[in-house]
């Protein structure tokens, strides 16, 4: 009796028993990946789920745990989904994380390609990608030619939760080494918290000093916090 009941639990749990309209992978080949959900995309990644749910069951199980946003669930670590969902192993985990930061990739290329930063969205889409899914501070800096084209991007400092320590020798000297005429700066604010502190003022004012002093021009200073983005350059304190 055990074993007819393990029987049909795993042919329910089958996804090839499923009607062909359900199964992820078959959906895809034939609509296109943009007729799927993020779950059955999430599905086709993990392929299998567990004793209680089919591999799409778990996934939107996961995608609803994490408030169906992808860039919830992109803040998760490989242990917090070993941890919090049956049926995801650490191969699974790490399946997942590195299609997330594939995606991610894709989109700092496609900015990248663009190149010009026009206004202060052009910077926030151009961090961005690398501050969305970060639980601490970190510092960027972006070189740019006379043109406003962007030669490099690259991190300065990484901080804590809710600090970081801003190392402006250090972006002075990559700008003359990289001979950009000109530099934008970015942090991020894990907490959310969308508008400057004192600190974030003061670092403003040094990092214009030093760029004053060694004639380059500063752009911008924006801060990410959770998909939006404040810009001193916009709200004209720079």
């Amino acid at each position: 009796m055990e074993l007819e009941e393990k029987q049909i639990e795993e042919k329910r749990l089958t996804i090839r028993d499923w009607n062909e309209d359900d199964r992820p992978r078959e959906k895809m080949a034939r609509k296109g990946a943009n007729s799927l959900s993020d779950a059955e995309l999430l599905a086709i990644l993990i392929g299998s789920g567990n004793r209680d749910e089919s591999a799409v069951e778990l996934s939107r199980r996961i995608m609803r745990e994490c408030g169906d946003n992808i860039n919830e669930l992109a803040r998760l670590t490989i242990s917090d989904l070993c941890k919090r969902f049956k049926g995801i192993g650490e191969a699974k985990a790490i399946t997942i994380m590195a299609a997330l930061e594939l995606g991610k990739r894709r989109k700092t290329s496609d900015v990248l390609q663009r190149q010009k930063i026009k206004r202060s969205e052009d910077l926030f889409d151009l961090f961005e990608p690398e501050m969305q899914d970060l639980l601490h501070e970190e510092f960027w800096v972006a070189l740019l030619d006379g043109a406003n084209k962007v030669i490099e991007k690259r991190r300065v400092t990484i901080g804590s939760q809710n600090q970081t320590i801003v190392d402006i020798p250090t972006i002075l000297r990559l700008a003359l080494e990289k001979s950009a005429l000109v530099i934008a700066v970015a942090h991020n604010h894990p907490s959310g918290q969308l508008y400057p502190s004192e600190e974030d003022v003061k670092i403003t004012k040094m990092v214009k000093e030093g760029c004053d002093a060694i004639r380059i021009r500063f752009l911008d200073h924006i801060i990410v916090a959770h998909g939006k983005f404040y810009s001193f350059a916009d709200e004209g304190r720079i």
